[in-house]
Order: C-alpha cells, then sequence, then structure tokens
C-alpha cells in the first residue's frame, strides 16, 4: 500500500497544495528565464539552477522540456489575457473596447522591452519548426488575434466604423504596428517608437470612424 493511502485527508490536501505551489514557482521563474533567454534556450537545467533545485525536482512537475515550454506559453497566455483582455471588456461594446484593447496592449509591449514578448520572440524561434510547441505558441497568438477581430467587428456592428471596414485587414494592420513598436523601441532603441505607434494607430482608426464612433469614444473620456 502507497504512503499516500495512509496518510489522512488533510496532509494529502496539503502535500496536494505543496506541489501546486512549487509548480506555480517553477512556472514564473521559467517564464522570467524564457522572456530573456527564449524558449529554445529554456532547460530543465538551466531551471534546475535558477531555483536552487535537481534536476529530476523540476523534471516530476512538467515531465520534459516540451511540456515545460508548452506549460510556459500558456501562463504567458493567461497573465496576457489578465493585463490586457479581460480589464478591456469592461469598456462598452464597439470602438471604445476596441481602444482599450490597443491601448493595453501597448502598454504591455512597453513593459516588456527589457525582457521580450514570448509572442514574438517565439514566432521568430519558432516559425520554420513544426511540432507541440509552435501550435501551443500559434494557438496562443491565433485566440489573441480572433479576439481582436471581434471586437473589430463588434465595432462596425454598433456602427462606430463604416460598414465596409475589412475586420481582417484592420487587424492585421493594427498587429503590424505592434510587431513594428516592438522592434524599433526594444531592437532601435528609439525612444519616439510608443508616440509613433499611437499616432498610426490614430490615422487607422479614423480612417474607418463613424459620427457614432466619436461620440462613443468621447463619451468615454
Amino acid at each position: 500500500m502507497s504512503e499516500t493511502l495512509h496518510r489522512s485527508p488533510a496532509a494529502n490536501a496539503r502535500s496536494l497544495q505543496k506541489g501546486q505551489q512549487t509548480r506555480s514557482a517553477i512556472l514564473e521563474a521559467a517564464l522570467g528565464l524564457s522572456s530573456h533567454i527564449g524558449l529554445e534556450g529554456l532547460s530543465i537545467g538551466a531551471l534546475a539552477e535558477v531555483m536552487g533545485m535537481s534536476k529530476s525536482g523540476v523534471f516530476a512537475h512538467f515531465g520534459s522540456r516540451e511540456e515545460l515550454q508548452i506549460s510556459v506559453i500558456r501562463e504567458y497566455h493567461a497573465k496576457f489575457e489578465e493585463e490586457v483582455f479581460y480589464p478591456a471588456l469592461k469598456e462598452a461594446r464597439g470602438l471604445p473596447r476596441l481602444l482599450a484593447l490597443f491601448e493595453r496592449w501597448v502598454r504591455r509591449v512597453t513593459v516588456e522591452l527589457d525582457s521580450g514578448c514570448i509572442y514574438i520572440s517565439g514566432a521568430v524561434e519558432f516559425d520554420d519548426r513544426p511540432g507541440p510547441v509552435r501550435d501551443a505558441l500559434a494557438a496562443m497568438v491565433q485566440a489573441w488575434q480572433d479576439a481582436l477581430e471581434r471586437a473589430i467587428r463588434l465595432a462596425v456592428y454598433e456602427g462606430h466604423l463604416r460598414a465596409d471596414t475589412e475586420p481582417a485587414q484592420l487587424l492585421f494592420e493594427i498587429h503590424g504596428l505592434i510587431l513594428a513598436l516592438h522592434h524599433d523601441a526594444r531592437f532601435l532603441r528609439d525612444p519616439n517608437a510608443i508616440d509613433r505607434a499611437g499616432k498610426a494607430f490614430d490615422r487607422i482608426i479614423n480612417s474607418q470612424i463613424t459620427d457614432a464612433g466619436r461620440r462613443a469614444v468621447a463619451s468615454t473620456r
């Protein structure tokens, strides 16, 4: 009979909670490490050294380097949703919500300038490397893009953007601004990159906005 079966339910619950806390701590460290060295540089050994644990101790929580990388991607996505997506949902449907999504996305990028965005760095690392890690990363990025496109479609539905607005095209242009912002601010260290991204976004929106959209934005400012 296993040792676990001899324990009281309370002892088993404490053991499970401790295990979950340890896994969360490892995952937090892995997220920080991969933000600086990339997902490809992340390994059980490197993480064990950072955590002051044995490799077997880290391995017991994830089972493989691949599962560790996928767990980091999911954790990053969860934090991204907490900081960008969910707060923006509190804004009114339509253009106010779309503006909030972009503003919070830019804010997130500026916070990551000294580390890096796993969505962007991961795409560079795994764009031509098929497998579960690439699939997990692509699924998270696609989920975010789908959410943005829904916000654009809602803005059209609410009459805040012109009826002939192409959601997929607008999404492409907005995403392009974020990529340019990340490149110029992080790689070129251009202090004006954030301001330029904001102006470019305003220009894109102003080309599609309606009078109803202007009123909706004004009412939330």
